[in-house]
């Protein structure tokens, strides 16, 4: 037990960050080990891997990177946070550039780069940090008064587009638009401005379709149930499979010939396996870090630390929800993880950040936060 005299480091962390939203993030990682067990042996058996347990042991192991790298960060103040973030987003960017020129190349992308032996996505790490640098951007640019003409934020926007639209990398492309959209709205642009950048998504919306293949087939898949839409399909089939109850730990069937069942449709297994009650247990932890962050937003005095919590819990909230949403074929199919749960190493070291900066944007601070009053 630490005591509220105690003036360590570790005891000023324990009674200032927000244990609720800690207390949840620590819940999905447990979840995350769980469900592996569950997503993962049907692939390594099918990619011919003797171990059927080769990528849960993975999975444990990225989790318990992921853990220390979290509560590491939630230690940061504010301004440290902001200065990793700088740093980060750099070292980023070189390795976005490296990417596209050294990357490994896998279904006509290269997204992929090896470096120590090991395989690292950079996109991943750049998002945290392009969402805490573009917080700090547009807080200057508020308290200026929008003097620049909201160019800073857009460049960076374009630098980051760019290079992920050269890999070709949409998801995360349109990831980071939603948030740079969401940090547009709360920090009061006129309306003009709105609807200019909803022009602009639009059109940039046709061109991706019309200029990127597998764009118009995935389209063209979900509208009309063209193509390949078999992973989707069993996707589905997963989920009504599973009924209100699932058909218990290990007794999935469909699960065996989803393809990316360990990554991008991990939520369908969950479904099969543990039922519909437990998957909206899952959705409403996801819900409770969101709405609770926002809340804490709402209470900050300081404008960079308010747009940036509101853009770091876009961000994971965005993710989430595009996860599901192909899971659920409510939307065509996109490369995106499911935070904590998804397998993969960069997925869950990024994710890690995003919440450690949160926690650290979120502790208690004197004269930090005002009263809401709704009435």
């Amino acid at each position: 037990m630490l005591s509220r005299m105690d003036r360590s480091a570790i005891a000023d962390w324990w009674w200032t960050v927000d244990r609720w939203i800690l207390a949840a993030c620590l819940l999905l990682m447990g979840a995350g080990i769980l469900f592996s067990f569950a997503a993962s042996p049907a692939v390594a058996m099918r990619v011919g891997i003797a171990d059927n347990l080769h990528f849960v042991k993975l999975h444990v192991w990225f989790t318990l990177a992921a853990v220390p790298v979290m509560i590491g960060l939630s230690f940061f103040a504010p301004r440290s946070i902001r200065l990793f973030c700088l740093c980060l987003l750099l070292i980023s960017l070189v390795l976005l550039v490296m990417t596209l020129f050294f990357g490994v190349e896998t279904k006509g992308s290269r997204r992929w780069i090896s470096l120590a032996g090991f395989g690292i996505q950079p996109s991943e790490f750049m998002k945290p940090a392009y969402v805490v640098v573009m917080a700090w951007l547009f807080a200057r640019q508020t308290a200026s008064g929008w003097k620049s003409l909201y160019l800073p934020p857009v460049l960076l926007w374009g630098l980051c587009a760019a290079l992920l639209v050269a890999e070709p990398d949409l998801g995360q492309t349109l990831l980071i638009t939603l948030v740079m959209g969401g940090l547009f709205f709360i920090s009061g642009i006129p309306l003009w401005f709105v609807g200019l950048l909803g022009g602009l998504a639009v059109a940039g919306g046709f061109c991706a379709y019309y200029a990127f293949s597998h764009v118009h087939e995935r389209i063209d898949g979900f509208l009309h149930g063209e193509g390949d839409t078999f992973q989707v399909d069993v996707g589905r089939e997963a989920i009504m499979h599973g009924g209100w109850l699932g058909q218990g730990p290990g007794e999935g069937l469909i699960k065996r010939i989803i393809p990316d069942s360990h990554t991008d449709f991990v939520f369908s297994v969950i479904a099969e396996e543990y039922g519909i009650i437990l998957s909206l247990v899952i959705i409403g932890l996801f819900a409770f870090i969101v709405l609770r962050s926002f809340y804490l937003a709402m209470r900050e005095r300081d404008i960079f630390i308010r747009y940036a919590i509101t853009g770091l819990v876009l961000l994971f909230g965005f993710q989430a929800i595009i996860n599901l949403a192909v899971n659920l074929h409510l939307m065509p199919p996109k490369g995106m993880t499911l935070p904590f749960i998804s397998y993969g190493g960069s997925s869950l070291i990024a994710i890690a950040i995003v919440q450690g900066c949160l926690l650290g944007l979120t502790r208690k601070r004197p004269e930090g936060r005002a009263s809401l009053d709704f009435d």
